[in-house]
């Protein structure tokens, strides 16, 4: 692999998400009832920042649900374990999916499925850190952070302190 190059640092992810909050305030006259689901991991403390921003914005942050989408992948082996059950804050309300990378669309398309298991939103809409393309089925972001076209055989690592110890964006390159 080649060396990584950093596309977002801490100051720039800060302000992708301030801007992705602005323009969820501004395409929904307001923060009432939003729901954010951060899909797992990373997403999850995406939607948390993005929530905190919105109570700072609008007086209330919105609820965030964090969202394992495992159980349904089409990548993976399906499993036997207990699906989430119904919850009631997703009924009515307007759902933003918040996930790190949009890549092939595949983990966008298992999220509104489990977010579907669980009840039926008014809307759903994508918030996205970082799209970088080659889409698998016909997604497209509501919310995106960076635009990144990139390369199949370029990586994308996001990396929040949460997780990771430092906020980070970068792309590498694998080597022939």
């Amino acid at each position: 692999m080649t060396e990584p190059k950093i596309i977002l640092d801490q100051d720039g992810i800060r302000r992708a998400l301030t801007r992705i909050a602005f323009e969820i305030v501004e395409k929904n006259k307001g923060a009432e009832h939003l729901l954010l689901a951060g899909v797992k991991t990373r997403g999850i403390y995406l939607a948390q920042r993005i929530a905190a921003k919105l109570g700072e914005v609008e007086g209330k942050a919105p609820p965030v649900l964090e969202l394992d989408v495992t159980p349904w992948r089409d990548d993976m082996p399906r499993t036997d374990a207990p699906l989430p059950d119904l919850d009631p804050r997703i009924a009515g309300a307007t759902v933003i999916i918040v996930d790190d990378v949009l890549y092939t669309g595949r983990t966008v398309r298992a999220a509104i499925e489990a977010i579907s298991h669980r009840g039926r939103a008014e809307r759903i809409q994508l918030a996205v850190l970082v799209d970088r393309g080659h889409r698998e089925l016909p997604l497209r972001p509501d919310y995106i952070g960076k635009n990144l076209p990139t390369a199949r055989d370029e990586r994308v690592f996001v990396r929040l302190t949460e997780v990771d110890g430092e906020d980070s964006v970068n792309i590498q390159a694998r080597n022939p």
